[in-house]
């Protein structure tokens, strides 16, 4: 527990020096993978980052839900840095869009191959939703939206950018059973965050 403690109460773990640590790392990530895959490199960089924001999401996405189901050192950190895990996935899903542009001009006909229409628009408008959210991530951007209009945003953008993993890994099941991996956690984390919370009944008899 100590250990715990010790690991999660580190300076670069916490508040915006978290944000500094998950985007060397996720470049770092992105360096090696090109550099070791070859000719290979985009379209396993795009898989890679693809994971990798995956994780970064699902974090922020069931940050309030695990600690109020499972209070303790993890989840209060998860909750705490739920901005800086959101902004990472935005990292993360920056490079993501890099790769792709990138695997457009390396292979434009297998571009092309891999891609449909609906594709352009349900990513475009995901990509939309992560811009508006990273770029009111913070305090001031309540003040200016107003809470009521904050709050739909980034609940409309979460629910959205779970929809659209949600698809994009469902829709690869019937190439590779290991996407049902993915599909099972995007469901189980749904199921978390709308779970009720557990409440203790406090009964009290009168005489």
């Amino acid at each position: 527990m100590n250990r715990t403690h010790r690991f999660f109460g580190r300076a670069w773990l916490q508040g915006w020096p978290l944000l500094g640590t998950l985007t060397a790392g996720l470049l770092l990530m992105a360096a090696g993978v090109l550099v070791l895959g070859s000719d290979e490199g985009v379209r396993q960089l795009i898989r890679a980052t693809a994971r990798s924001s995956l994780v970064l999401f699902l974090l922020a996405f069931t940050a309030s839900a695990a600690v109020r189901h499972w209070p303790g050192i993890v989840t209060r950190w998860q909750l705490a840095n739920r901005r800086q895990l959101g902004l990472g996935f935005a990292v993360s899903h920056t490079i993501h869009a890099a790769a792709i542009v990138g695997f457009a001009w390396i292979d434009p006909s297998g571009f092309h191959a891999a891609t449909s229409p609906g594709n352009f628009v349900s990513g475009g408008l995901a990509y939309v939703f992560i811009v508006l959210m990273a770029a009111t991530s913070f305090d001031g951007a309540v003040r200016w939206m107003g809470a009521r209009r904050w709050k739909l945003l980034h609940l409309a953008g979460l629910y959205f950018l779970w929809m659209s993993f949600l698809i994009t890994f469902g829709k690869r099941i019937p190439v590779s059973s290991g996407y049902v991996l993915p599909v099972i956690i995007l469901l189980s984390a749904l199921v978390l965050r709308l779970w009720p919370q557990r409440r203790v009944l406090q009964l009290s008899t009168t005489r």
